[in-house]
């Protein structure tokens, strides 16, 4: 599940218990991203906080599409299959499997060039240049929106980055996309056994 230890939810107290059974309450179980917050709960408090301000200007096609670029660009599979599964649900399973393996599927050429731009910012921010910027004004995005853009790829670099870093899988529970989707989508970390494989 992940390299350090973590607090079983059966031993969890306080502030650690509360974040559990949030988590749990959402998802109808306990991600294995969250175990890893165990010893520092607050930063998820901190970070759940932080995405929801960043999020909140933003239309969830839009904030789901960028997130997905982020994702892949930085080579984290949780986050990418977990936001191709909610992207799922706005474009239905098709569409996006359609995305995924490249086709242009729903989007505009506005979304194509804004998930390109959000890749660049994963990996290559300092190479960003005015030039990136007028493209995306050109396709009618404005400034606040482009730094809303910048904003949640720096978010996701941060929560990737802790992930990654401390091996957290991703969770058992995406085996159940269609292996189209899973495919192009496991960029980084395989997909966890569940309980009975382990």
């Amino acid at each position: 599940m992940s390299f350090i230890q973590t607090i079983p939810p059966e031993l969890a107290e306080d502030e650690v218990k509360a974040m559990y059974q949030r988590q749990e309450a959402h998802f109808g179980f306990l991600p294995n991203y969250a175990r890893v917050f165990c010893h520092r709960p607050e930063v998820m408090k901190c970070w759940a906080a932080l995405i929801a301000t960043i999020r909140r200007p933003m239309e969830p096609r839009r904030y789901e599409l960028v997130t997905l670029a982020a994702a892949r660009a930085l080579g984290n599979s949780y986050c990418s299959l977990a936001h191709a599964k909610v992207l799922s649900g706005l474009l239905g399973m098709e569409a996006t499997q359609a995305m995924v393996t490249g086709e242009a599927g729903p989007l505009s050429e506005a979304e194509r060039g804004m998930m390109a731009f959000a890749a660049k910012v994963a990996c290559r921010a300092q190479e960003v240049g005015a030039e990136d910027i007028e493209a995306l004004r050109a396709h009618g995005f404005a400034d606040d929106e482009i730094f809303d853009i910048v904003a949640v790829v720096a978010g996701r670099a941060f929560f990737t980055r802790i992930l990654d870093g401390l091996g957290a899988e991703p969770d058992a529970a995406f085996r159940e996309l269609p292996p189209d989707l899973i495919g192009p989508l496991s960029v980084g970390r395989p997909i966890a056994l569940d309980e009975a494989q382990a």
